[in-house]
């Protein structure tokens, strides 16, 4: 059995990066194994397993609290046999991705901004992914549905910001990235450009100075949300990579999953917001759990998430208070969420 140790000495390098994300756990009777969790649980875990592969990468698993099944960073990927029910309202697409989709591996859900499917691979599969049943294998990009995406976008001249998703758009290799960076800044009307990434927290190893450079060279205001759930997930090596993005004029924002058991506490939600402040990251939004097939036993009650955000805002600034939300299939935004008494919470 491989080790679990953060590594600490590499470079931060295209081959560097890839080998770790190739070594990556996949097979849950590895990963009990070395968190010493009980055997008991792997039955259950093979099923889920069976469903929705199992991925986290060993930098993230070393995060972990070794012989507690609970450990709130080991509940995000550990397969569960909670996932294995039906739960009425849960479903495959549960914010209307494909009826958003003009074209393969577009989204045009908002005015002003389009979402591109870079791909479907992930350097972690979170047990509470809303695109954990999405069709990538049609509705992804390759590279003849990278030329109609940007077809698209020179038509869509009321578009001014371009969206990389996926999967996790910062697993294609640089080369790629720099490649299709390229492409989009030659369309004038497009003005931002934003990424929404994981790997700079779970695989801190992929923050390279290629990346770091096509992000400062951009002409594209960029802007890089990265997602964190629970301040233990921040340490020193992901703060060291996302410190290296100083300079790059590259906004840092966060967003979170509201996820029972793993951060449904004030506690939580605090101590998440200062270590991002701490490393550079504004909280951006916290969002409800979509009601993903297989996820039901992570949502958290639409009021008790409201009481808990106003605890949260009575003692942190506003600007480390994230913003409430939840996504609903045809809006025309974002749903943002108040108090019981109609006061924002934000």
């Amino acid at each position: 059995m491989q080790s679990v140790q953060n590594p600490t000495t590499q470079p931060a390098t295209p081959e560097h990066w890839q080998a770790v994300y190739r070594e990556a756990i996949t097979d849950p009777e590895e990963l009990l194994e070395a968190l010493d969790l009980p055997s008991g649980l792997l039955p259950a875990a093979r099923k889920a397993a069976a469903l929705f592969p199992l991925r986290v990468p060993r930098g993230f698993v070393a995060r972990m609290e070794p012989g507690n099944p609970d450990d709130p960073l080991l509940r995000q990927v550990l397969p569960l046999a909670e996932e294995q029910r039906s739960v009425p309202g849960y479903h495959a697409d549960p914010v209307g991705d494909l009826a958003a989709m003009p074209i393969p591996g577009v989204l045009h859900k908002y005015h002003g901004r389009v979402l591109l499917v870079m791909t479907g691979a992930c350097a972690i599969n979170c047990r509470y992914c809303f695109r954990r049943h999405f069709p990538y294998a049609e509705a992804q990009l390759s590279q003849r549905q990278w030329q109609q995406a940007l077809d698209y976008l020179r038509q869509a001249t009321d578009v001014s910001e371009v969206i990389l998703s996926g999967g996790d758009p910062l697993l294609l290799p640089d080369a790629k990235l720099v490649d299709r960076l390229r492409d989009l800044d030659q369309i004038p009307h497009l003005s931002r450009l934003r990424i929404h990434s994981r790997l700079p927290v779970v695989l801190p190893d992929r923050m390279t100075r290629t990346l770091r450079e096509m992000l400062a060279g951009s002409r594209l205001q960029a802007v890089l949300v990265l997602h964190a759930n629970h301040a233990r997930e921040l340490d020193g090596r992901v703060t060291e990579g996302i410190r290296g993005l100083s300079g790059s004029n590259t906004t840092l924002l966060n967003q979170a999953v509201l996820l029972r058991g793993v951060n449904d506490s004030a506690e939580a939600q605090i101590a998440l917001s200062e270590r991002l402040f701490q490393i550079g990251v504004l909280p951006y939004y916290l969002h409800l759990l979509d009601p993903v097939s297989g996820a039901a036993h992570f949502d958290v009650e639409l009021d008790t998430a409201r009481e808990l955000l106003h605890t949260v805002r009575a003692r942190l600034p506003g600007y480390l208070v994230p913003t409430l939300v939840s996504e609903q299939a045809g809006m025309a935004s974002k749903t943002p969420h108040v108090n019981n008494d109609g006061v924002s919470l934000y």
